[in-house]
């Protein structure tokens, strides 16, 4: 039986995180061009926004912020299905809509509107539908069959906001750097700040968020630049990246010492993906008030703080024991 996942209120964020099947690198350029096409076209379909994103060869990771359900209009429901669909499956939809409409048939038409506003609103849905989407594309072209990706994605709901959003972006903006793939993460094209620097526009209002939430208001001169020293670690400078010390870190965790924030980022941080939940002491025991059928009936609290890692008022929901956090091979 699944384990129930653990979903915030309207405008909660989470990083959503899936592997592709038996972890082959099956994506290479082309596919992750693609991918990142139907990324953007299930977020404006779904409705929701995508913070930031990193495409690897067999993973991916995307922040995304989901503002939940509401009530949507004829046009706007049929804006949304221009992201996934044809023109003439949207016209025939429009029609179908307009019809129902006509005849008086409003409980008809809500129940067509509900076909597809099901899927919208929800972080479930929305990895659902990207992950099918591109598995037919791929299969298709392929000339295969059957699942694509290694189990259902993973979840971690995250407090959205200054400093714990901030460093859960700068986490997946530099999987390409651990990877050992660029020294900037701003040359790794399939990741949300490669995409903003180059100059996406939908990347630079992902990214503006987490400007915002650490106070940096403006445009995306003034975001852009709160987000790289954020991502160098308040200041450490790109060309210092390479000072990153694998032995010197790998000693610091056998003896139970804690790294710094800068050391933290270019690890690998299971809290991040297997953590439930991510956020300050306070954030996270009220999500785990609000779904206490989740925990055991032994725990008591729902705040745990990570293993070896200085990242202040940063806490998860799950005490990992096992590798908590790993210098990349």
């Amino acid at each position: 039986m699944r384990t129930a996942r653990i979903k915030g209120e309207d405008g909660a964020f989470y990083h959503c995180m899936s592997r592709v099947l038996e972890r082959r690198f099956l994506l290479g350029d082309v596919e992750k061009e693609v991918f990142h096409k139907l990324m953007r076209a299930c977020e404006g379909f779904c409705g929701v926004r995508i913070v930031t994103y990193a495409l690897m060869s067999n993973h991916f990771h995307i922040l995304v912020h989901v503002p939940g359900r509401g009530e949507i209009s004829d046009e706007a429901l049929l804006q949304r299905l221009g992201y996934l669909y044809s023109k003439g499956r949207v016209k025939d939809i429009a029609l179908q809509l307009k019809s129902l409409r006509d005849e008086g048939d409003q409980e008809g038409a809500e129940r067509l509107k509900a076909s597809f506003t099901y899927r919208m609103g929800d972080v479930s849905e929305f990895i659902k539908t990207l992950k099918q989407r591109f598995t037919q594309w791929f299969n298709k072209r392929q000339g295969r069959r059957g699942t694509l990706w290694e189990e259902r994605f993973k979840s971690v709901l995250v407090e959205g906001r200054g400093h714990v959003l901030a460093t859960m972006a700068a986490y997946i903006d530099l999987n390409a750097v651990r990877a050992g793939l660029v020294k900037d993460p701003k040359d790794f094209r399939f990741c949300g700040y490669g995409e903003a620097v180059a100059g996406g526009r939908a990347a630079r209002e992902g990214l503006s968020l987490v400007a915002a939430s650490l106070g940096r208001l403006g445009d995306w001169r003034t975001a852009g630049a709160a987000y790289r020293v954020y991502v160098y670690v308040r200041g450490e400078r790109p060309e210092h990246a390479s000072g990153f010390a694998p032995e010197k870190v790998k000693q610091v965790l056998a003896k139970g010492g804690r790294l710094s924030q800068a050391e933290v980022l270019r690890c690998r941080v299971r809290y991040f993906s297997d953590g439930v939940v991510l956020g300050s002491r306070g954030f996270v025991e009220q999500v785990f008030m609000d779904h206490r059928g989740f925990f055991g009936p032994k725990r008591k609290t729902g705040a745990r703080p990570l293993r070896s890692a200085s990242l202040g008022d940063v806490f998860t929901a799950r005490d990992l024991r096992l590798e908590p956090i790993t210098v990349p091979a």
